[in-house]
């Protein structure tokens, strides 16, 4: 049973070292950034899904409001004219808007709140994108064209001050030994 588990473990690392040696890692890499833009595009769309369904939701919610007002007033007429029947009508009416109007109002919310998570998403999944890219373009097998490759090398030599000053003050130390040994 152990010289099968043997041969066994043999034919799997086996097996393992001939996929290491298939697998293209800068072709993977590249793989992976076009699917996290496919993924980042698709988010994308339901964003502006989300966001054409907030505005129809404000837009209903005007609508609601406008109708609640009418009726209001056609309630006013109705009680002056002594039209019970017709008021009851038209309260029927109210509290069906205005449960509507509630109904709306949970939808809306519940929509701001999908529509700020997905945003929040797409601006770390972007940031996370644009790392990949600096990667790829700094190991020479950059994405998309050259200019994109510059940008992001760019990007990269930013130098603060704290790391001047620490700088500066290592190569001072550098050179005060050096004078002192040539002393």
């Amino acid at each position: 049973m152990a010289l099968i588990n043997r041969v066994s473990r043999l034919f799997t690392a086996d097996f393992h070292a001939v996929l290491d040696r298939i697998e293209e890692p800068d072709v993977l890499l590249r793989q992976a950034v076009r699917e996290m833009e496919d993924d980042l595009a698709q988010v994308g769309q339901q964003i502006k899904w989300l966001a054409r369904e907030r505005d129809d939701l404000v837009r209903r919610q005007a609508d609601t409001e406008r109708s609640l007002g009418e009726i209001g007033e056609q309630l006013d007429v109705c009680f002056r004219s002594d039209e019970e029947q017709l008021a009851r009508t038209l309260i029927r009416r109210r509290l069906e808007v205005e449960r509507l109007a509630r109904q709306l109002a949970a939808r809306l919310n519940t929509n701001e709140k999908e529509l700020g998570q997905r945003r929040s998403a797409v601006e770390e999944n972007s940031r996370r994108l644009e790392s990949m890219r600096t990667k790829v373009a700094l190991l020479g097998e950059g994405v998309g064209d050259e200019s994109f490759r510059e940008a992001a090398i760019d990007r990269d030599v930013h130098v603060s001050e704290e790391e001047v000053e620490v700088a500066f003050l290592c190569e001072q130390r550098l050179r005060e030994q050096q004078r002192r040994a040539q002393s």
